[in-house]
Formats: C-alpha cells, structure tokens, sequence
C-alpha cells in the first residue's frame, strides 16, 4: 500500500493524457504519480473538471475512489447551482453513470441479468458468427484497417441486436456515439447527444407499436408495466447501454491487437497456444486500457486520498489508465506479459460503477482474438506505429484506425 505520509500536497499539475498527446500518455503519467498520486489540475487544464479538480493516478488510491460512497457521481446535485453554456440532451447527461444509491441500484438491477455470465455464453454462438462474417470479407493478402473492419462493427451489430436496432440504422448511431467522445469540440457533442437520443425516443415508440423480445422492449415493459422507470430513466437507460455497450470493446480490441504486434514474442505465444486467450485479457486490458479516465465524480464531503486532503465539492477524475501502470502494484509496468496475474487491473472500473458489460465485453475479446490469430496469423503493421492515430477523446484511448498487412 502506499504511504499517504510520502505525499504532500501537491502543486497544480496538467495532466499529461490530453487531446495534444493522446500516442503517449503513460510517461507523463508516471512523472506525475512519482510526485503524488493524487493531483491537484490546473484550472485551466485540459483535462480539469473545473477550479480544484483533482487527478487520481495510484492504483491503491484508485481503487479506493472508485468504491469510496464519499466520491459522489450525481452530476445533477453538482451542477445545480452552476450556469452551463452546454446543451446536452438531459438523457446523455443523467445516466445511471451519473446517479448514487439507491436510484443507481434500482436503475442497475433493472438491466444486470442481461450482461450476467448465463446471458452472455448464451450469445458466444452469435458473437461467433457475427466476428466470422466480418473476417470472411478480409482478403487473404491485402491491407484492412482492424478498426473500422472489426473492433467497431463487432460490438456495434452486437451490441444493437441485443438492444433491437435496425440493421440499416446502425452505422449512423455508430457517428453519433463517437462524436459524443469529441474532446474539445462541445457543439458537436451537444448536437450528437439529441441526435442520439431523439432517435432512440422514435425507436421506443415503434418498438411500443410493435413488440418483439429484445432488451429495449424488456425496459418498455419494465416501464410500462410496473413503472418502476420513468420515461426519461427508460430513454437514458437505452441510450447509456447503446453508447457504453460497444465503445470500450472497440478500444480495447484496437489497443490489444497493436500491443500484440508490438511485442512479437507475446503475439507467437498466444497463436502457438489460443487457449492461453482468455487469461491474457486482463493483462492486454491493464497494459493499454481503453478507458483513460473514469466518469466525473466529486467531493460530497472532505475526504483525504493519498495523502491529499480534498474539500467538499472538488470534483475528481479517477485515471484507470494510469493506475494500471503502478509499479507500486505490477512490477515492470510498461512491460507486456502475458504470464502475469493482472486479475486486479481497472480497466473495467471497480466498486458499484464497474462496467456493466464487462462480462460481454471480455466474451467479445476472447472471441475476436480468438478467431483472428487463427485465421491471420502472419498479420502485421501497415505503417510504422508513431504513425497512427489516436482517437481525440478523454475519456476514452482508442486508436481512429489500426492499418494491417494480413499476410
């Protein structure tokens, strides 16, 4: 554990993981948890929540915030009073994410069943040949960019069937998710949350005109039966898992399949033994996590977290990322290694708020590497790796497009 003794109170940071060095976040990050691994921003930060917001970059100090009831995440209570130039759709700016108990452990249990393990390995022969039909288009010796040829339409069409969106509307609800990740460009992210959202309303009133058995006509059930979902709870909801129900796979696939062929001898293990797969997911996961920085959350009351005293009403970002590269709680942290127990990492959250979809979210990754070493395996780089480019979000690391030679 880390000694909250050695860490005075730090001076105002930037954060190093920001839209101008999205390739390489993971030095300025050490820089900064080497000092402290909680930080005050600088008010003007990119990343900063605002005046006083504080950086989490330990993994011990991490972990306890994203379990610790104190850290609220009711983004309503703490915007209440404060003017905003933003024009969010109310149902992209109060999810479940942005909720506290008790109403997020009604929200939550409303729709755990169907990410549950039984669910899940219910839907492997689906994700199967979902991950099959995609790979058959890709040609035996020839260029394909793993992004947009895999790691996106892959949790998408899944991701879409289990919730009951229209083939034909899928790729344009794929846009507007993304750009609801737009770092730095608020009109965008404003204008995508009611595009997204106005189009999820329209399809809960065809899906009422016409029922079937997905998810979302289970949530219509749930409110229109019982009422134990308001309207804007059922729209939110719907929204929150359409958004958070693909964009971490699609990152992380993109982020394993690069690490993968950048350390060769790891890459040759795992096609020598693919059964070695789904131990490997964590550490894949842990080495480039593809969520950088966990949802907003703040103060309720003072708290003192490594070492740092910070008042009531601070907000805080929690760096997963970064706490994934604690040498303080994985040896050699910039080092892939597959053989290493990384069962702890935080890539998927911790506590209360941990990802929902973790169980389909692993099934996916399992699947698709699974199926791609067999069937690729002389797959290599494209162009040079510090040629690629990064997804300008701060919330999430991904890469926009991962260019491969496939034989």
């Amino acid at each position: 554990m880390t000694d909250p003794a050695q860490h005075p109170r730090p001076h105002p940071a930037q954060p190093p993981h920001s839209p101008d060095d999205p390739a390489a976040p993971y030095s300025g990050y050490a820089r900064m948890r080497s000092g402290c691994p909680v930080q005050a921003l600088a008010a003007d930060g990119p990343s900063a929540a605002g005046p006083g917001s504080y950086l989490v970059t330990g993994y011990d100090e991490a972990r306890q915030a994203l379990a610790d009831p104190r850290l609220s995440k009711d983004t309503a209570a703490f915007f209440a009073d404060k003017p905003s130039q933003r024009q969010l759709h109310p149902a992209v700016a109060r999810t479940m994410l942005a909720t506290d108990p008790p109403e997020h452990t009604r929200l939550r249990a409303l729709v755990t069943r169907a990410f549950s393990t039984g669910a899940v390995a219910r839907m492997r022969p689906y994700i199967a040949s979902v991950t099959e039909e995609l790979l058959d288009r890709w040609p035996v010796r020839g260029r394909v960019d793993l992004v947009a040829d895999l790691a996106v339409p892959l949790p998408v069409t899944v991701i879409c069937e289990l919730l009951g969106v229209p083939e034909a509307d899928r790729a344009e609800v794929r846009i507007w998710s993304a750009e609801l990740f737009a770092a730095g460009q608020p009109e965008r992210i404003d204008a995508a949350s009611h595009a997204l959202a106005d189009y999820l309303s329209a399809l809960i009133a065809a899906r009422r005109r016409a029922p079937g058995d997905a998810l979302l006509d289970q949530l219509i059930a749930v409110r229109d039966g019982s009422d134990r979902l308001t309207e804007e709870e059922l729209l939110s909801l719907s929204v929150l898992l359409l958004v958070a129900g693909h964009e971490t796979t699609a990152n992380f696939l993109g982020n394993a399949v690069l690490a993968l062929l950048l350390h060769p001898d790891e890459l040759a293990g795992l096609i020598r033994e693919p059964a070695r797969i789904p131990d490997a997911l964590d550490e894949l996961l842990r080495f480039d996590a593809p969520v950088s920085t966990a949802t907003f959350r703040y103060a309720a009351e003072p708290l003192t977290l490594g070492g740092v005293h910070i008042p009531a009403g601070a907000p805080v970002l929690v760096a997963p990322g970064a706490a994934n590269r604690d040498p303080l709680r994985f040896a050699s942290p910039d080092r892939l290694d597959l053989t290493r127990d990384a069962s702890g990492q935080l890539g998927f959250g911790h506590g209360i708020h941990r990802c929902l979809g973790a169980p389909l979210a692993r099934a996916e990754g399992e699947i698709a590497l699974r199926a791609l070493l067999a069937r690729f395996p002389g797959l290599r780089l494209a162009v040079p790796a510090d040629q690629l480019a990064w997804r300008r979000t701060r919330l999430m690391r991904g890469l926009v497009s991962l260019p491969l030679q496939t034989g």
